[in-house]
Formats: structure tokens, sequence, C-alpha cells
């Protein structure tokens, strides 16, 4: 058995062990994609994540934990993807280009829940935008993918690029040809981007919602108007057709 399927079967044998239906059945009705998990206490996962990376620290290197994270995520299992994002969110230091591609080979493949999608942004693609290891341009393929979950990733990370000093306008640019998208949590997405630009830059942000409010998902401007007063709120009501 190599080094790798070893960590594995310690990963996995950890989850069984420490498992608790009660906890899968809390937490499975913020999942509506469906929510297959061991039913772990978080606290527990980040306290086992140290022992770990401190076990293992003369063994793995970042490309075994993101060679690790793959067959985490293969399983399906929600505490697996959690230690896979755990572990590299640990390697902040050594982030290149080269992980930041491995790491949205994540969302395109492993990730399947909105919550790995948005960890993963927060702990991860945020300090790649912080530190402009990367630019704002590899988002626009990332905004063409497959999968929804990555998509939603796209919107979510502009809110760091946005906390960085990067203009509306050019946030705007990025997000406009996923206004139209079909999934509900990439609308989530797009209104709580756009939601938080609002607070800082109103006037660019009602005059780009203005735009789509008749053609994009209610939901959108649903999230996006949330922090409006009712008048506010008025204007960006669907214009009614007449018939």
């Amino acid at each position: 058995m190599d080094k790798l399927q070893n960590k594995l079967e310690e990963i996995r044998s950890f989850c069984r062990t420490n498992s608790n239906p009660a906890l899968v059945e809390k937490y499975s009705r913020y999942f509506k994609e469906g929510y297959d998990a061991y039913g772990l206490d978080s606290k527990n996962m980040i306290n086992q994540k140290e022992y770990w990376l401190n076990d293992w620290k003369e063994e793995l290197s970042i490309d075994d934990y993101l060679a690790l994270g793959d067959k985490l995520f293969e399983s399906g299992k929600y505490e697996e993807g959690s230690f896979a994002i755990l572990f590299i969110a640990s390697f902040k230091k050594q982030f290149t280009s080269r992980i930041f591609e491995h790491i949205g080979r994540w969302l395109e493949k492993g990730v399947n829940n909105w919550a790995h999608s948005d960890v993963i942004v927060g702990e991860v693609i945020s300090h790649f935008i912080k530190k402009e290891i990367v630019t704002l341009s590899v988002f626009e393929e990332w905004s063409q993918s497959s999968s929804r979950w990555k998509r939603r990733a796209v919107p979510v990370s502009l809110i760091q690029a946005l906390k960085n000093g990067s203009e509306p306008n050019d946030l705007f640019l990025l997000i406009d040809p996923m206004m139209l998208d079909v999934e509900r949590v990439v609308h989530q997405g797009l209104g709580w981007l756009l939601r938080e630009i609002w607070k800082k830059y109103p006037q660019e942000t009602e005059s780009f919602l203005l735009r789509w409010k008749d053609s994009c998902a209610r939901l959108i401007i649903q999230y996006a108007t949330e922090k409006m007063d009712k008048s506010q709120k008025e204007r960006f009501k669907k214009a009614v057709t007449k018939r």
C-alpha cells in the first residue's frame, strides 16, 4: 500500500469511528443537492487535521496533499472533501498559479455542494487574490465551466477582489456573461456579490441592475437588493409586459 493510500485509509477510519448519524440528519436540510456525510464534529475535525499535519510533515509535500485531496473528493463524502480543503489551506505560503489550477480542478470535478465551493473560496482562493498570485482574468474561463459549483465560485471569489480594491466596472465585466446562468446556486453567488458591490458603489451597481432586472433570474435581484429600503427596491421590479 503506497503512502497516500495508507493516509486515505487512516482518514476514512477516523471518519467511520467518529461518525454521528444525528449530525447528518441535523445538517442535511441545508443541502438540497443531497448530503452524503459521516456526521463529524467540526472542532474534532480541525484538531485531527492539525494532528495529521504534524504527524505527516516529514512524509507529505503540498503535491502529496493535492493528490490526496483528489482521492478524498472522489468518494463524495462531505467530510473527506472538507479534509482535502483543510489540508491545502494550511500551505498558503507555498501557493503558486499551478496550485490554483489544481484547486480549480477540484471545483470542476470534485466539489458537489455549495458549502465546499464557498469554503474553497474563503479559505483558499481568496489568498490567491489577496496576494495577487493570479489575475482576475482567470475567472473568465471559470465562468464558462460545466460545473455549477465552479461557476458559483466566480462571483464569490470576486467579493475578495472587491475588498482588495478592484473597480466595480471590472467586476461587472466579469459577471456580465453569467447573468443569464440557469443555476440557482450561481444566482445566489451573483446576488451576493452585487449586494456587496452596492454597499460601496451604489450608483454603479444600480445602473448595472437596471440593465438586467427584466432578463436575469429574480433571485439575483432579490439578493442584490436585500439591504435596500422598500422604495429603492421598487425600482428593480420586473417590468410588466403588456399584451
